[in-house]
């Protein structure tokens, strides 16, 4: 079925079930309309349902163009980059970054992270005033924390989404984590020594506890 709201065109797809006691509908990621509705449920039932939805279906159909265009955006050390697909190598230019799939985009991510992350490790860990043990790095993406040390094994994790921020966040996460080598916790004496790494270290934990 097509319909016409506000001169925008919609294709909507009804899948109809007899055990289906309510009728659902949603705008998906093909900006199509989806309604699961009871195996009886009529056509003129369904048109005034959309009509009774309108603002609801536009609400999605707005987050949904949102998405897409956001998808087209990508984050690269604290530079947003429109992405353009082509089939060749990989490259960065002044505001686009030109790949050839999703797939090569986060491979090329991981790429960039794994570098950069072990040179600002060694930047960090130099400026040090204490002897710590060199650790170990494992980066990967985390949904709740930025990083994270483990103080036995003497391995630092960091979340793979810092590539996207400027690297100074990048190297406060750094200073947090190898201090734990020297306090486990998050006493006085650690955010001292937090500190003498990185003296702005509240403004950047604030702007990335913030980060969305």
């Amino acid at each position: 079925m097509k319909i016409k709201l506000d001169d925008i065109d919609f294709n909507v797809i009804i899948t109809k079930k007899r055990t289906n006691k309510n009728t659902y509908l949603r705008v998906k990621e093909d900006l199509n309309i989806y309604i699961t509705t009871n195996y009886f449920t009529s056509e003129k039932d369904l048109l005034k349902l959309i009509n009774n939805h309108k603002s609801d279906i536009f609400k999605m159909y707005m987050q949904r163009i949102k998405q897409q265009k956001n998808k087209q955006i990508f984050t690269y050390l604290g530079k947003k980059y429109d992405i353009v697909f082509y089939n060749k190598k990989t490259f960065i230019g002044n505001e686009k970054i030109f790949v050839a799939s999703e797939d090569k985009l986060q491979k090329w991510l991981k790429e960039q992270a794994n570098n950069l992350f072990l040179v600002e490790l060694e930047k960090i860990y130099n400026l040090f005033p204490r002897s710590i043990p060199y650790p170990n790095l494992t980066i990967r993406s985390m949904k709740t924390r930025w990083g994270v040390c483990n103080t036995k094994t003497k391995r630092v994790t960091l979340n793979l989404e810092l590539i996207k921020k400027d690297i100074k966040y990048l190297d406060y996460v750094i200073a947090h984590e190898l201090s734990h080598l020297i306090y486990p916790n998050h006493s006085k004496d650690f955010w001292l020594l937090v500190s003498q790494i990185i003296p702005d270290y509240k403004k950047l934990r604030k702007e990335l506890n913030s980060y969305e």
